[in-house]
């Protein structure tokens, strides 16, 4: 399984830079777990090829370049973009998003081809198929509906918290796993602000371990995503601290494999 937290800021010579504004991780080519800057750094084939899109909660990072992603494929498509999410999510982009007002309603149009975008629900806590892969996702604990989710192409198993705070159904979920090959975790905010990552949802590097001494799973590659821009050498830092050898800040725009 291929992995690539797609970048989301540019320096002026147009390469990617370290910073993660947008929440957009490319699976394989094929799948994007959210759709913060899926408009703005899929190569044309890779735009070619993603049709499947799992939302794990509406906020406006992680949704950013969604309707424009659909928008620019519209007359091309020969099947739907399709949006996984949870129903009440699902609900949420359509009435906040896709309404006639922020956006062109795309999941009541056609092109000539096909339907041009359309919701798929899922319920949490029961397998469903994405593409290739097998997924479950249960909540986690943020300030608006939000789910992690568990990954497999067969012989790959990922598990992804998503944004949360402390949260132990995930952890449930990814312990019954038989195996687990690779986790990614966010880290928001610095130590010194954890009162702000409580009340917004949201872990610190010390929150960060403290939820890890819940995994059973051993010899797995841990990655911190979600890291604030402005806090982003600090939290490195604090991550770094913490003294696990396999744990490291996901660096947008490098491909990870297992």
């Amino acid at each position: 399984m291929k992995i690539k937290l797609l970048p989301s800021t540019f320096d002026a010579e147009g390469r990617a830079t370290a910073e993660q504004r947008l929440s957009c991780f490319l699976l394989d080519d094929r799948v994007t777990i959210d759709a913060g800057s899926i408009a703005i750094a899929l190569t044309d084939a890779q735009r070619a090829t993603v049709r499947d899109i799992i939302v794990t909660h509406p906020h406006m990072d992680h949704i950013a370049t969604l309707p424009i992603f659909v928008d620019d494929l519209f007359g091309t498509l020969t099947e739907p973009v399709r949006i996984h999410a949870t129903a009440d999510v699902c609900e949420l982009i359509a009435r906040d998003v896709f309404n006639g007002t922020v956006y062109p309603p795309f999941q009541k149009y056609s092109n000539e081809h096909t339907r041009v975008m359309e919701f798929v629900p899922f319920r949490p806590g029961e397998e469903f198929r994405v593409a290739h892969l097998t997924v479950t996702a249960v909540h986690v604990n943020h300030i608006v509906p939000t789910v992690g989710m568990l990954l497999t192409d067969g012989r790959t198993t990922l598990a992804f918290s998503s944004d949360t705070s402390a949260t132990d159904e995930f952890w449930h979920l990814v312990n019954r796993a038989p195996r687990v090959d690779a986790l990614l975790i966010e880290a928001s905010f610095p130590n010194s602000l954890s009162k702000l990552a409580e009340v917004s949802g949201h872990l610190t590097p010390a929150a960060l371990g403290a939820e890890l001494r819940k995994l059973e799973h051993k010899e797995l590659d841990i990655l911190a995503v979600h890291l604030k821009p402005s806090f982003r050498e600090q939290l490195v830092r604090e991550l770094a601290d913490l003294g696990l050898p396999r744990l490291a800040a996901m660096e947008a725009g490098r491909e990870y494999a297992w």
